[in-house]
């Protein structure tokens, strides 16, 4: 199995457990609050896995990468915009139909598409695009509302400028990553820890300036709020090697199964039942990944051979 896919596993499976973590946060704390667990939370477990993978190297290739200006100017900007992707996300949690608000945030990957290949010209082979739309369909059909829902706007509104600004944080990402021009584990490691460190501070000045009050809020979920600081470095781990490694449209449509992965949580321990449509949904995500596995694995096995 290819490196990427591997790490892209990884990382759709640990967003689907601290997404569920993260939802129930949003009843005792607010989304910049729940925003800033994320980040604070994760930081020590981000730090561990670069001396991990660094060893003694470790502070001397951070000094080196904050000595870039490209480096600093893109991991800066997506650090940024991926603020305002999990804020606005959380928002969406606060919708009575989240389904939907969410599901148009996973249009990131065909978005990440379009404008990897206008602003990076990193275009996607025609069997790619199919992926990708296939796979974007699949999530749409899942976020179609029952009879007795509705159709929100700002829901999904906010789901997709959540989308966009996903996008352009692992496009972002990927040219700091590689301005690096170190092995990839490390690589991602370097800007992982960077952008969590400043994602820390800027979400620490505004709780403290706006919302100091929410200390309290979060002294009080703590066990919750390591948990899904462990997860979210997990799978950031996973998603910054991936995409270090391999176009990010491509890493965020195999990334989709992640979809498949709640509904396995849902189903086998909350009971609930799948809807037809949903099976349609993840027939659309199943068709995409076995695409992009074609493309990628089989080719490469054939090269080795």
């Amino acid at each position: 199995m290819s490196t990427w896919i591997a790490f892209t596993v990884l990382a759709a499976l640990m967003q689907a457990v601290r997404t569920a973590g993260q939802k129930q946060l949003t009843s005792s704390v607010s989304p910049m609050s729940s925003t800033l667990i994320r980040y604070i939370f994760g930081l020590p477990f981000a730090l561990l896995y670069l001396l991990y993978v660094s060893g003694p190297d470790a502070p001397t290739q951070l000094s080196g990468a904050v000595s870039s200006s490209r480096f600093l100017i893109f991991a800066s900007l997506a650090s940024l915009a991926q603020i305002l992707a999990t804020f606005l996300l959380i928002k969406v949690f606060s919708f009575r139909n989240f389904t939907v608000g969410t599901s148009f945030a996973k249009t990131e990957a065909i978005q990440a598409a379009v404008l990897g290949t206008l602003v990076f010209g990193s275009a996607l082979s025609a069997i790619g695009w199919l992926a990708v739309a296939i796979g974007f369909l699949g999530i749409f059909v899942v976020s179609i509302p029952a009879r007795e829902g509705r159709w929100e706007p700002m829901n999904i509104v906010l789901g997709t400028l959540s989308g966009t600004a996903f996008a352009f944080t692992s496009l972002w990402l990927r040219e700091a990553s590689l301005s690096l021009q170190l092995p990839a584990l490390q690589s991602a490691a370097i800007t992982l820890v960077f952008m969590v460190s400043l994602q820390t501070l800027v979400c620490l000045t505004y709780t403290s300036l706006k919302e100091p009050q929410q200390f309290n809020a979060i002294a009080g979920r703590l066990k919750l709020a390591w948990f899904v600081g462990f997860t979210s470095a997990a799978g950031s781990v996973g998603w910054f090697t991936a995409m270090t490694l391999q176009n990010p449209a491509l890493v965020k449509s195999l990334g989709q199964i992640e979809f498949i992965f709640t509904l396995l949580l849902t189903t086998l321990f909350f009971k609930e039942r799948v809807t037809t449509r949903e099976m349609f949904g993840v027939a659309g995500i199943i068709v995409s990944v076995i695409l992009i596995l074609l493309t990628n694995v089989i080719p490469a096995q054939a090269r080795m051979t």
